[in-house]
């Protein structure tokens, strides 16, 4: 594997300025906080290929939804990410020269994203007939508080003279790439100096679909001994000059802290004075504030943290897919969810997706407080009258959760995609069950969750349909997690989790219809347990194996690795069509659900439909190494395991389906933290019941994690000798470990000759 960066546990480095895989390199320096992100762009000008973006949580765009052919259900408008205020701008210019990597050859160039903090720093060398100058470029966006970007620059004369300037900014005169291209997105509101601090606000021009109209501030101050030797404002920028001659071994430095305030917090006539008044507040400089961003690193390291022994590729995967999640979300704001790229790209539109749910709940779960996963619940619940108003679209009951959405209302336009990829309302109604069932938060399901349950359970009984001939309840006309199949009937994950739910619903209902303010009619309870007991499942009794839909089996069924090398990604290489009519799968489709309910199938089962599914499975989707990976550890099948994990936590790193260069897949970043603590520990929380069954990958030392469950703090520690698992914090628990139910009072310490022999 050819490596783009440097393997180190806890930095990705490079020496090696990459003009032809600039915009890979970009995505992988990627850097947010929650609350603003922005791709690993150059501060100064660069005139090579890449990707200029900056993102901000909650701030998109609806586009009319443009399609060749209109169908009844469409969604009035497409929504996006927009991108948004460059503040890291700053240009620079030696001898009236402009510094400019796209054009000129820099010495010792290095770049390295420090993962401990969050640091993202850049040294290279400039030579001129005049000058030798070092340059070095740091910046990081705080989490300690969250609007506040800071950019350090500094400028060392190593040989001759050298006539510096530098014209730091903020500009508003950005273009969108993934869509519309070069369509403006902002106009102009106000711009201008108070004192030595420049402001810049822009709103999002207007649209048709009565969406608000997001305004952005952005105030810059800069802490330097130089004077300004000019400032400049224009309608769409600011900007301030700061200027200095110098001889050999002088240097010079700037840096600039940035104040981001949106419309969705702060009203736009306040936005001005709130931003000048947090850059005064600020007194302290680069070092201090690194200090504080250090310290609230290190808390959240403590208690996510991976450590990986023995494989240093392995530990550098799994560290930088936490970084990745954790600085796109992190539990504060229930108004915002995770877009599959983040801040880091403008592809997917960077909205919501199922992912969340299928994905990322399990990690936030064990990584965060409880709080955390509930403001994703809450997300979703906030959005129910939305998701009936997505039903009703298409001419059904209850709720459809979106495939795409910032608001909750549909806005996308693959039809094959958006109304027929529906299982994903079921993961919405698993997620519920998964947070219940992890924490034991019964006045969550009594109330909110059931709310959710009930309107999803009542499409799905709308949505399937009876036939007679077969005396089955059935489901046409679907997309399956694999999307390389479009519009076929009766899924069968589709129909296992649609079942899943009325039953779960049903269930939890009875259980609590006394406390609850949710009402299912008699006559809803007879037919939603009548479609229980007479759904239709695809099974081949020859095979063994459920079968992925009706007509699976009539094609010419073959392994991926029959494939020509050369036709990988397939989606980057073959026609739509000749995809749909293959046999390959781009991600678990059947195996998704026997992931979700793995208590459901026998040892057996899961083998048989492993071994007939994964041969054929490419794995082009960023989702499709966890589920994998996961079930490989379970039936013991550790080379495929490990082959999994790495996928996973280097899916980016390494570039496995070459589309990283448009931004990181960052909702698939948990599959590398479920392959080690689903797969190679074997956690399981099924029946509400905490078991593990660990084992060590062979190329491994160690491998160690924490997990929070039910008010404890658990340690759980694997290496050659020993497999440990301690108790942190909380009161003594009853698990099952290696299938024996022990109490965990302090710590279980069992050697791995004994494991050996259970496993």
């Amino acid at each position: 594997m050819n490596h783009l960066f440097e393997i180190d546990p806890w930095k990705i480095a490079t020496h090696q300025l990459e003009r032809e895989e600039r915009r890979l390199q970009e995505s992988l320096t990627s850097m947010g906080n929650g609350y603003m992100g922005m791709r690993g762009n150059f501060e100064e000008r660069y005139t090579g290929d890449h990707h200029q973006g900056t993102y901000l949580a909650g701030v998109w765009y609806p586009d009319k939804t443009r399609v060749g052919w209109w169908k009844n259900g469409y969604p009035d408008y497409f929504g996006k990410v927009i991108n948004a205020l460059n503040f890291i701008a700053m240009d620079i210019f030696v001898n009236g020269e402009a510094v400019d990597l796209g054009l000129q050859e820099p010495k010792d160039f290095y770049l390295e994203l420090d993962m401990h903090n969050g640091l993202l720093t850049r040294t290279f060398i400039l030579e001129s007939e005049k000058a030798t100058i070092k340059f070095r470029f740091e910046r990081f966006l705080s989490i300690v508080q969250q609007e506040l970007a800071v950019i350090r620059v500094s400028a060392e004369v190593l040989k001759g003279n050298a006539d510096i300037q530098i014209v730091s900014k903020i500009d508003g005169d950005v273009r969108n790439e993934d869509s519309n291209y070069d369509e403006m997105f902002w106009e102009a509101r106000n711009a201008g100096f108070d004192g030595n601090i420049g402001f810049l606000t822009t709103c999002t021009i207007p649209n048709a679909f009565e969406i608000e109209q997001f305004s952005v501030t952005g105030a810059m101050k800069h802490v330097t001994t130089i004077e300004a030797a000019a400032s400049e404002t224009e309608p769409l920028s600011v900007q301030q000059i700061f200027h200095q001659t110098l001889a050999e071994n002088e240097s010079m430095t700037v840096e600039k802290q940035v104040i981001i305030l949106t419309s969705r917090d702060i009203p736009e006539a306040e936005q001005q004075a709130r931003a000048i008044q947090l850059l005064q507040e600020n007194t302290k400089g680069f070092k201090e504030l690194l200090d504080e961003q250090n310290k609230a690193w290190e808390k959240r390291w403590a208690l996510a943290d991976v450590t990986i022994e023995g494989d240093d590729a392995a530990q550098q995967g799994i560290r930088f897919n936490l970084f990745q999640l954790f600085t796109t979300y992190y539990g504060e704001d229930e108004r915002l969810n995770i877009g599959p790229k983040g801040f880091t790209g403008e592809k997917y539109g960077g909205a919501t997706y199922w992912d969340t749910e299928a994905y990322a709940v399990p990690l936030y779960l064990a990584l965060a407080k409880p709080g955390v996963t509930k403001n994703l619940l809450k997300y979703r619940y906030n959005q129910l009258e939305q998701a009936k108003h997505n039903a009703r679209q298409q001419g059904l009951a209850g709720a459809l959760y979106p495939m795409v959405t910032f608001t909750g209302v549909e806005c996308h336009n693959e039809w094959e995609i958006t109304f027929e990829e529906i299982h994903r309302n079921g993961a919405i109604a698993y997620a519920i069950y998964n947070y219940v069932n992890y924490t034991g938060d019964n006045d969550y399901l009594k109330n909110e969750g059931l709310q959710v349950l009930t309107e999803i359970a009542r499409f799905w009984a709308d949505r399937v349909h009876y036939s007679k001939r077969n005396g089955k309840y059935m489901i046409h006309g679907v997309t399956g997690p694999n999307e390389y199949e479009n519009n076929v009937n009766n899924n069968w994950y589709t129909n296992t989790i649609a079942t899943w739910v009325l039953q779960y619903t049903l269930e939890n209902y009875l259980k609590y219809q006394e406390e609850t303010t949710v009402k299912i009619t008699p006559e809803e309870q007879t037919k939603w347990q009548d479609i229980i007991e007479h759904m239709y499942y695809p099974f081949d009794e020859e095979l063994g194996v459920f079968v992925q839909h009706d007509t699976f089996l009539d094609k010419d069924l073959m392994p991926s690795s029959d494939l020509s090398p050369a036709d990988l990604p397939l989606n980057q290489h073959w026609s739509w069509d000749r995809i749909l009519r293959s046999c390959f799968i781009k991600q678990a489709d059947v195996l998704q659900g026997i992931y979700f309910f793995g208590e459901r199938f026998t040892q057996a089962e899961k083998e048989r439909n492993f071994s007939f599914y994964e041969p054929m499975t490419v794995h082009e989707s960023s989702l499709s190494p966890s589920v994998h990976a996961i079930l490989a550890a379970e039936l013991g099948m550790e080379e495929k395991a490990v082959e999994m994990y790495q996928r996973t936590a280097r899916l980016d790193l390494d570039n496995y389906n070459n589309d990283t260069e448009d931004g990181l897949h960052i909702t698939s970043m948990t599959g590398s933290w479920l392959a080690i603590v689903q797969g190679f520990a074997q956690m399981k929380t099924a029946n509400e019941t905490l078991s593990f069954a660990p084992f060590l990958p062979k190329s491994w030392t160690s491998y160690a994690f924490h997990v929070n469950y039910r008010g404890r703090l658990l340690y759980i520690r694997v290496d050659q000798k020993n497999v440990r698992i301690e108790l942190v914090s909380g009161p003594e628990l009853s698990l099952v470990l290696y299938g024996e139910t022990k109490i965990l009072a302090d710590e279980l310490v069992l050697e791995m000759e004994k494991v050996n022999e259970h496993v």
